[in-house]
């Protein structure tokens, strides 16, 4: 029932497992360990370095920072409010399982390719030389 991110304060003590997910998948779109995003987003900045590509270098860093400004805000509020400040007073409670499931599945993988990126890569290798 709330719109804000301004009103989301305290949300992370009332649906832990929910805001984990996201905080995890925040990781990963800027680019930060444990995730994989870290990996794909070194990969990309090493492309472009190397392409001489500059601009682009400069897009993927400001991209990050932007990230970073847009999605910490979110899990400060969410888990570090002072207790005055919490407006999810009660019980936890989180989202039913089937909508709990996928952000979960998704933040794990995201962390076990950080360590086992080589399994995807025979993937992505058939998928460039079907190309």
């Amino acid at each position: 029932g709330k719109k804000y991110i301004s009103e989301m304060v305290g949300i992370g003590k009332r649906m832990p497992i929910t805001m984990a997910a996201f905080f995890v998948g925040s990781l990963s779109v800027v680019g930060l360990p444990p995730t994989g995003g870290l990996l794909s987003k070194l990969l990309m900045v090493q492309g472009a370095m190397q392409a001489g590509m500059w601009p682009v270098l400069v897009i993927y860093l400001v991209s990050s920072l932007l990230n970073v400004a847009y999605f910490f805000p979110i899990v400060y509020r969410a888990f570090f409010c002072r207790p005055e400040d919490n407006q999810f007073p009660g019980p936890r409670q989180e989202a039913p399982l089937f909508c709990v499931l996928p952000p979960v599945i998704t933040a794990a993988v995201s962390v076990l390719l950080f360590f086992y990126p080589q399994l995807f890569a025979g993937f992505a290798e058939v998928m460039v030389n079907s190309l």
